[in-house]
């Protein structure tokens, strides 16, 4: 059952991120971006399939000049959006994105201005503080992302404070072994998951860790469900399969989704997901978090209270802040 698209919108990117791969070499400096109305044609197709959650991702997202509208078209289609930015373009996208998505996240790095800066290879610390500010005035509610390494976890308890200073949600992003990272450390581990513990404003899926301890994803008993429930579409139109990070093959999309799920090499990848050589150990959080989406085994199961704690937050006392700011 598709439950998300993860939809690249470009591959481009304005910062150059040390865990990251965007800007390696220059590679995606040319990427293309998505062209509004194959966007509009295969978001149509996904609802009419069933998918609720698209990811409007990239690379830097709001370096798409469409953006907002297909952020907007995407809810039109009862579909719930999310944006992950840097920020150093939100301020020029800011009144056209209100209101259109239900999971904007600001990228935070380091609760220390240089060390953000540092680490993203461009001065976007001021900005991530600016963009909440004219957020909070449109009212919308950001949630503070910080990817945690082996490096800044000891962080975390200040960029807690940081959030919370602005009456905003932090989550926790666990770094993946991917890109050359290597993955958190078991001493990160134990005080990220001793710190988050009891605190309602700091999201962490506890399954993320779980599946760290538990040595990643295991061929032989595969978790991931990267193609079943996951259908990833990049800038050049095509379904990427079996996931983004692990790229294997392209289908362009020149016909009706539904038949590209029908011809054999897409059931070739449907039917061996996480079972290929590279899914053994992986803990790529963008299919996990998607496969643990139902309590069918341990992984779900740890994952349904830290959702619904952020479920609450999100849907209830922010909407309340709202209210209470149009009063």
């Amino acid at each position: 059952m598709l439950l998300l698209c993860n939809y690249y919108v470009t591959y481009r990117c304005n910062a150059a991120c040390e865990f990251c791969h965007f800007a390696e070499h220059g590679k995606y400096k040319n990427s293309p971006f998505a062209e509004l109305s194959d966007f509009k044609n295969n978001v149509t197709q996904l609802a009419e399939l069933g998918v609720k959650f698209i990811d409007l991702t990239g690379g830097e997202p709001l370096l798409n000049k469409n953006i907002a509208e297909m952020a907007e078209f995407a809810k039109s289609k009862k579909m719930q959006t999310s944006i992950t930015t840097n920020t150093l373009l939100y301020k020029k996208y800011a009144e056209k994105l209100a209101g259109k998505v239900n999971l904007l996240h600001f990228s935070l790095d380091s609760p220390d201005k240089d060390e953000h800066d540092k680490i993203r290879k461009v001065k976007c610390y001021n900005s991530v503080f600016e963009s909440i500010n004219i957020a909070k005035s449109l009212g919308e509610y950001p949630d503070i992302l910080f990817t945690v390494t082996n490096d800044t976890y000891h962080k975390l308890p200040r960029m807690h404070e940081l959030a919370a200073k602005n009456d905003l949600l932090l989550i926790v992003n666990p770094v993946f072994s991917y890109f050359g990272n290597p993955g958190l450390s078991n001493k990160a581990m134990d005080f990220v998951e001793d710190y988050v513990q009891g605190k309602s404003d700091v999201y962490l899926n506890p399954s993320f860790i779980k599946l760290r301890r538990n040595g990643g994803n295991s061929v032989n008993a595969p978790l991931c469900k990267a193609v079943s429930r996951v259908m990833v579409i990049s800038p050049m139109n095509e379904i990427i399969l079996p996931c983004y990070h692990f790229e294997n093959y392209k289908i362009k999309i020149d016909r009706p989704i539904k038949e590209i799920q029908q011809t054999e090499k897409y059931k070739y990848y449907l039917r061996n997901e996480g079972r290929f050589d590279f899914c053994e150990g992986c803990t790529v959080n963008c299919y996990f978090e998607p496969s643990f989406a139902f309590p069918t085994n341990l992984y779900g199961i740890a994952s349904m209270t830290s959702k619904f704690k952020y479920g609450f937050q999100k849907l209830v006392k922010q909407k309340i802040k709202r209210k209470l700011k149009t009063k």
